[in-house]
């Protein structure tokens, strides 16, 4: 085994992106994940990779766009107002079916809001921030070590559908330090060959075109069907989640993320006292385990879903189980994090 080292979970998300192949990195400064940036500042000369500080946000996404074109593992990190300024950019490597990898270090909002952890992003990561007819890949880790793990995951989905994924993270687990255990490099060599559409020089062959768009109705249409096909793929394929003790539960936790760690002391707490409580915890929020949800609660008398927000992966929850089930919903939001043991008591009035 690899020997484990104490990290931040920036600075490990960082590492474990350039492990994964990253070799350009575009980003602007913003807290709570500024120390990813400042990883990347010094990481980068050391394996002879482009690092970049743009000028805003909106400059980084531009020229994570242009360098996507050409086919090599990019990748920005930034928080949620700087995502926001983003979501121009991120439509059009969508269109353009380009592989880019995302990191976003929730913070507190709307509006500038504050560097305390939330995870009041789901809407705009899940349902598309900006225009058009487009997902992202979107990764909640719940832990700096599956952070560290699903990196590689990104990087290879990025590279095999040609999208853009996105690592849902948030200002604790970007903040707080973990024992790691890092993977080896990847070898890049074979993996990445994008020489049928990447811009990489034509000499001696027609030239590749990479373009967001097609002005002709009919041929858009066409790129937006095309596009749909591999959603259906990766549906299909990439669904992932965990259970924990959902066995013999007669009440269900449904949390992602942060908020999905702990809701697995909620239910260590709760058998504690004789309650048959089990946890479902998404870590694709797109494509969303819908069907594995709703099977996972069968035979289960409520479901609580709890999130640090005002409610909104708790719509698909919702739309998971069909009004089989009553779903009820606890949260916090402007960066407070719930308890375990005030979640307990919110569980406790549906017992």
């Amino acid at each position: 085994m690899a020997e484990k080292v104490m990290v931040k979970g920036n600075e490990a998300m960082a590492e474990a992106a350039v492990r994964a192949g990253c070799r350009i990195y575009f980003g602007y400064p913003i807290t709570p994940q500024s120390e990813f940036i400042e990883y990347m500042a010094r990481r980068m000369p050391q394996i002879e990779g482009v690092f970049l500080q743009s000028e805003s946000e909106v400059a980084a996404v531009n020229m994570v766009y242009g360098a996507a074109c050409t086919g090599n593992r990019v990748m920005t990190s930034t928080s949620s107002p700087g995502f926001s300024l983003m979501q121009e950019g991120v439509s059009y490597i969508a269109g353009a079916m380009l592989p880019a990898v995302f990191v976003n270090v929730v913070r507190g909002g709307p509006g500038l809001g504050d560097i305390q952890p939330a995870q009041s992003d789901y809407f705009q990561a899940t349902k598309g921030g900006a225009h058009g007819d487009y997902h992202l890949i979107v990764l909640a880790p719940g832990s700096i070590q599956e952070s560290v793990d699903l990196m590689e995951d990104a990087f290879r989905m990025a590279d095999e559908y040609r999208m853009p994924v996105l690592i849902l993270a948030d200002g604790m687990l970007g903040q707080m330090m973990e024992p790691v255990e890092f993977p080896e490099f990847v070898k890049l060599e074979g993996i990445n060959d994008h020489s049928t559409w990447a811009l990489r020089g034509a000499t001696g062959r027609e030239a590749n075109k990479v373009t967001s768009f097609d002005i002709d109705p009919v041929n858009l249409e066409k790129m937006n069907i095309f596009i749909q096909e591999i959603y259906k793929r990766i549906k299909a394929k990439e669904v992932r989640y965990e259970t924990i003790g959902l066995e013999d539960a007669e009440y269900m936790l449904v949390g992602y993320g942060t908020m999905g760690r702990i809701l697995g002391s909620v239910v260590k707490l709760a058998r504690s006292k004789g309650i048959k409580v089990g946890l479902f915890r998404p870590i694709t929020l797109w494509p969303f385990p819908y069907a594995e949800l709703k099977k996972a609660a069968e035979g289960v008398k409520t479901i609580l879903t709890v999130e640090m927000s005002m409610g909104q992966m708790v719509e698909d929850v919702r739309l998971a189980v069909e009004g089989s089930v009553p779903v009820q919903f606890y949260g916090r939001t402007g960066g407070m994090v719930p308890t375990p043991d005030e979640v307990l008591a919110e569980l406790l009035k549906h017992v």
